[in-house]
């Protein structure tokens, strides 16, 4: 007897009672993302992406426009900067006034800028440079308010006096070579003060005009991409 009941199988364990059916359909939905959210952050996505283009829309169109739609009725003076350089923060590129306050870098947006760099003796390419940026402006009539005469003295030299009455619509700014150099660069065998610099209304350098530049010719240049800019570029700053 006692050996046949030794022989008998366990009996087998309980299983554990399911949960309701509520914990489940609890887990079930907790456990889903929710919809509505992920729609929420597509469309605002969405906004994202579509602000940053119009943003960028017109000022790439007028490019566009200039550089791409008719190339073959064109030829430009100036080089293309490619790509674009963009002005550097402050801390990049401290610039002074001539009474050695700071300037920001961001004032400088909002217009096109017809630069020249040279020291503050101003040799005679220097005055050449600055007679002829002068004219070049005037001779833009009603566009002239849109684009501004910057002259980036680049050594510790005052400016010379003879100098203040020609420059008294213009922006004289200081800053210290090397870092110039990690924004604006000559062509090669040349040095900064040999050239013209053009910058657009968003601070990117974009084009180069060549040594011993023709004034006429930047002029035309400038003419072109203002028009093509019409279409968003406005007169004086924002």
């Amino acid at each position: 007897m006692s050996s046949t009941l030794s022989s008998r199988p366990p009996e087998p364990e309980a299983a554990p009672p399911a949960p309701p059916e509520s914990e489940l359909v609890q887990l079930s939905v907790h456990s889903l993302p929710d919809p509505a959210a992920l729609q929420r952050t597509r469309q605002g996505r969405l906004k994202m992406l579509l602000v940053l283009a119009v943003c960028a829309a017109p000022v790439i169109a007028s490019y566009i426009t200039y550089y791409v739609i008719r190339p073959q009725a064109r030829t430009n003076h100036g080089e293309l900067i490619s790509p674009t350089r963009p002005m550097p923060a402050s801390d990049a590129l401290p610039l002074t006034d001539l009474q050695s306050h700071a300037v920001s870098t961001s004032a400088l947006k909002g217009q096109w800028l017809l630069l020249t760099v040279a020291g503050g003796d101003c040799d005679a390419r220097c005055e050449k440079h600055l007679y002829w940026q002068r004219q070049v402006r005037e001779v833009l009539g009603k566009e002239k308010d849109k684009v501004d005469r910057v002259w980036l003295i680049n050594d510790a030299q005052p400016m010379r006096p003879a100098l203040a009455p020609g420059m008294k619509d213009a922006t004289v700014l200081r800053v210290k070579p090397f870092d110039l150099a990690q924004w604006l660069s000559p062509a090669a065998g040349h040095a900064l003060e040999d050239h013209w610099y053009l910058v657009d209304p968003r601070g990117d350098w974009m084009m180069r005009f060549p040594a011993d530049a023709e004034p006429r010719k930047v002029q035309k240049d400038l003419e072109r991409l203002l028009k093509a800019a019409s279409s968003w570029d406005q007169e004086g700053r924002p």
